[in-house]
């Protein structure tokens, strides 16, 4: 559509016209035996895309934060201990989630907003109790902050080796390294409109052996009805084994999006595809460098590459900014941390828009961004 605006928010993202197509496919049975193909090629394609060769793929419909209540109410009974690797405003909502089910939330936060917890924090923090989770936000789209979960799982292993670990991947899974079997990871969520590269509508996660062992082994029922792993998982066993079933009604052509979509990443591969998603973020990053911006993030570290939050120039009003850019037919986001969003702005470059360099439009906001801040008369 010619009045399509470029949508470089963090999620949704631009999306693969032939992901698109399939949306608009005729009505499908989700007992169709070609569906039924489908939903359990999504699943062997996830566990790959996870990097999870024994993990238990769930697809329901939902966002992402479907995906919290899930792993709260199935991995954590009332009065247990839960620890927050929190580092923006999705660890907030997180431990709020644990709360509501009874969890005793502990949060470790960063000194400075923009910055990560040291693990030297975290490693005190879980020698003082007993937790039986830890989650942690990969990526927080409030802060443009990336967590080290590889060295957050490692220090847990050996700290607290019984803990389960859960991160929030919904804004780094398929675009950030995640190697969820080797760093001994029990749980990893998503949803499918960031880097997964699928309109929204599916909650997406890996969840490992072990953290199955531990949901069926709970003294109290799950406190969830629609979210029940008991529920799903005979579920997407049944499709997987190529046998329709029915718990709810899956979303027929977001999960035939998905399989194609998971599908091209393979084509690829993940470590090329976590490679493009680095490269794209730099030549962002640089360009904002070189406008005399300065990131969210405290350091390059910690800046993810899946966003990039920016703070406005000196003397220029949000409003201001954000308007001149989609003048230029570019959609960015304003600021999310209820603390700091007048302060800053946030810009994706997940799917599509960093891993086709070709289509332009990592070089089209940079240009856009220059031009408004020249008419803003700050360049």
């Amino acid at each position: 559509m010619s009045s399509h605006k470029l949508c470089m928010i963090p999620g949704p993202v631009e999306f693969d016209q032939k992901v698109l197509d399939i949306l608009s496919t005729p009505a499908t049975s989700h007992v169709d035996p070609q569906f039924i193909n489908t939903f359990g090629n999504a699943l062997e394609l996830m566990r790959k895309v996870w990097l999870a060769p024994t993990g238990q793929p769930f697809v329901l419909a939902g966002s992402g934060t479907l995906t919290w209540d899930m792993t709260a109410a199935n991995l954590v009974e009332p009065g247990e201990n839960v620890l927050v690797v929190n580092t923006g405003i999705f660890g907030d909502w997180f431990a709020e989630c644990f709360g509501v089910y009874g969890a005793k939330v502990d949060s470790v936060t960063p000194t400075v907003f923009g910055d990560i917890p040291t693990l030297a924090s975290i490693e005190a923090q879980l020698k003082q109790k007993k937790y039986k989770l830890i989650s942690i936000t990969h990526v927080d789209t409030s802060s443009g902050v990336l967590n080290d979960i590889k060295g957050i799982a490692e220090l847990v292993k050996k700290v607290s080796p019984d803990t389960l670990i859960a991160v929030d991947g919904v804004c780094s899974v398929a675009a950030e390294e995640i190697r969820m079997e080797d760093w001994g990871l029990d749980v990893v969520m998503t949803a499918s409109q960031k880097a997964i590269g699928v309109p929204p509508g599916l909650a997406l996660m890996v969840v490992s052996q072990r953290a199955l062992k531990v949901a069926n082994s709970r003294v109290s029922p799950p406190t969830t009805y629609f979210g029940s792993f008991k529920k799903w998982l005979p579920i997407m066993q049944k499709y997987e084994a190529r046998q329709g079933s029915y718990f709810a009604t899956p979303p027929v052509q977001l999960i035939m999006a998905l399989e194609l979509s998971l599908s091209q990443f393979l084509v690829q591969g993940m470590d090329h595809r976590f490679r493009l998603h680095k490269e794209a973020s730099k030549k962002f990053k640089d360009a904002v460098a070189r406008f005399g911006l300065k990131l969210v993030p405290v350091n390059d570290a910690v800046a993810a590459n899946t966003l990039s939050a920016i703070y406005y120039p000196d003397g220029v009003a949000g409003g201001d900014l954000l308007k001149l850019l989609t003048s230029h037919g570019i959609v960015v986001a304003g600021g999310l941390h209820p603390l700091h969003n007048t302060k800053y702005f946030r810009v994706g470059h997940m799917n599509v828009s960093a891993t086709e360099l070709e289509n332009g439009h990592i070089d089209k906001v940079i240009a856009a961004l220059e031009s408004s801040l020249k008419s803003l008369s700050k360049l």
